[in-house]
């Protein structure tokens, strides 16, 4: 299965972007996954993702869309997350010390702990793709 959502730079549309993918992966999955387990940690991934392109990217600038992109094979899934900013430079990402109680710089950090491999390529045909890619275990038969 493969579809894909544009969808504006405002958190507004935060809901309906969540919807979608939830929507899309629970008719393809039923109950082949543990869902409830499954479905947290692909949202909020993708909630960092999003939140991260209107809030960074698109800073002030919600007419710039935001393509998201949903694969599903199998069990496996990929997400590209799409958008027009300046991009990011990996090589200046320093992870986050908890002791310094900074309030950002967590996104990157959260998404390589929930999903099994994430990448970022920067301007490719003038916009940023960011990948997430995750196999999901089979549900457990009780």
């Amino acid at each position: 299965m493969r579809t894909e959502l544009h969808v504006p730079s405002d958190l507004k549309f935060l809901t309906i972007v969540e919807s979608w993918l939830l929507g899309c992966l629970e008719v393809e999955l039923t109950d082949s996954v543990d869902w409830p387990r499954q479905s947290n940690r692909l949202r909020l991934a993708l909630v960092e993702a999003y939140s991260n392109v209107v809030r960074h990217a698109h800073r002030d600038q919600p007419n710039l869309p935001v393509l998201i992109r949903l694969e599903l094979k199998d069990r496996d899934i990929a997400l590209e997350i799409w958008d027009h900013g300046q991009g990011f430079d990996l090589s200046t990402y320093l992870p986050p010390n908890p002791d310094d109680k900074q309030e950002s710089g967590y996104g990157w950090l959260i998404m390589n702990r929930l999903m099994d491999r994430v990448e970022y390529r920067l301007q490719v045909n003038g916009r940023n793709c960011l990948k997430l890619e995750a196999s999901l275990p089979e549900a457990t038969k009780a």
